[in-house]
């Protein structure tokens, strides 16, 4: 079973949980007039929390992201549990909480190749 130590490993994971993320808010909202449609969400941060408090190396399947339905919102008469509101400031965090991650991902290899260039 691989682990994983390096923060790399975990920004790449955090890039690939927003964008599964991304794609349930999508679909969130692609389906807000559906009768019956529950929204989607993704499991990432509490079972990255869970791994790091953990200690030492990291399972990746530990950290794996996973699509659930909440079913802590409240349901219209047409049995739909979309918000507008909700999704679209879910959109806001995910895109920012993306960013960062791209963000730190650069900047490490920045520091991976500035220390490559000063053999």
């Amino acid at each position: 079973m691989p682990q994983i130590d390096s923060i790399t490993d975990l920004l790449q994971a955090g890039i690939a949980a927003e964008g599964l993320r991304q794609k349930s808010i999508a679909s969130n909202l692609a389906n807000l007039e559906t009768p019956g449609y529950r929204r989607l969400d993704v499991t990432f941060e509490e079972l990255l929390a869970k791994a790091l408090d953990s200690g030492g190396k990291i399972d990746p399947e530990a950290i794996r992201p996973a699509l659930y339905q909440p079913k802590n919102t409240p349901i219209r008469s047409n049995g739909n549990d979309v918000g507008l509101e909700a999704e679209m400031g879910a959109l806001i965090k995910n895109s920012l909480r993306h960013t960062a991650y791209v963000r730190l991902l650069r900047k490490k290899f920045a520091q991976i190749e500035a220390a490559m260039s000063m053999r």
